[in-house]
């Protein structure tokens, strides 16, 4: 049984302590056949001079015999050996984004316990969500629970206007956001980026990789399109609102003609009182 990708795959996702990105998986490739050098040879005869057999030995004609490639080199283990022939030395990353998709199909249709995931680092194998409860009870861990929906609103906020302020979010939602961020917060789904250059240095606040994952993206671009908190639209929208306009008369619906008609300046100005007329 020579080199199989999708059993070699299967291996290092279970071995992996996180996600298994393509090019950990090229990696160890490339670490087999620098390793390769060093390990028996497949079906080499033992040599009777002593000479080791990973030597170049000299041929009758004077010649010398090449090192033999990579992939006719094996650990020693009998009839396992046969598992590390045939080795590439390259796997492109679409050879291994097709293999892994194989798998993944695989499990599906087998109802596996395990499913494959690809995420922003990589792949991974996780439960199937209906076994859950059982891994819970294993750590002695308490049900999940639910974002409040005031939670929800901060964090979509956060995630299409990043890096955004509290004063930022508050504006657009309109109610004070100290409890929402404090939770998003609490469950690592958004972190402190800096602080704004604006007065004050109000912090400013995005979200982390656990964020990624909760959503199911491998990055901020698979994000679905949004015209509510398209950023043009809500800047215009925060300036306007930073920037209140003086209303006139004529805003006001005031007859500016009318000569006896106070402005908005004399009606906010105090009364004189008469003595104070008189002296002037």
């Amino acid at each position: 049984m020579a080199f199989n990708l999708k059993r070699v795959l299967k291996v290092l996702l279970f071995a992996s302590n996180g996600a298994l990105s393509a090019k950990d998986i090229q990696t160890t490739l490339t670490r087999f056949h620098e390793q390769a050098a060093n390990l028996p040879l497949v079906n080499a005869p033992t040599p009777e001079d002593g000479t080791r057999r990973d030597e170049v030995q000299p041929t009758d004609a004077g010649v010398a015999t090449p090192l033999p490639d990579a992939t006719e080199v094996i650990e020693a283990g009998g009839e396992d050996a046969e598992l590390y022939q045939d080795v590439p030395s390259l796997v492109t990353t679409a050879q291994i984004r097709e293999a892994m998709e194989t798998i993944a199909l695989e499990w599906q249709a087998a109802e596996s316990e395990v499913v494959l995931v690809e995420g922003h680092g990589g792949w991974r194998l996780v439960t199937h969500p209906r076994f859950a409860r059982w891994v819970r009870l294993l750590r002695n861990e308490p049900p999940p629970v639910r974002l409040t929906p005031s939670a929800i609103e901060t964090l979509a906020v956060i995630s299409y206007r990043q890096p955004t302020t509290r004063a930022e979010i508050e504006q657009i939602r309109g109610v004070s956001a100290e409890a929402g961020l404090n939770k998003l917060l609490e469950r690592d789904l958004i972190y402190v980026v800096g602080r704004a250059d604006l007065p004050g240095r109000p912090l400013q606040y995005g979200t982390t990789d656990t964020f990624l994952e909760f959503v199911g993206i491998k990055s901020l671009d698979e994000l679905p399109a949004s015209d509510v908190l398209a950023p043009r639209q809500i800047d215009a929208w925060l300036n306007a609102a930073n920037q209140p306009r003086v209303s006139s008369d004529a805003a006001m619906g005031l007859d500016e003609t009318e000569p006896d008609q106070m402005t908005l300046d004399q009606t906010s100005a105090p009364a004189l009182p008469e003595e104070a007329k008189t002296a002037e």
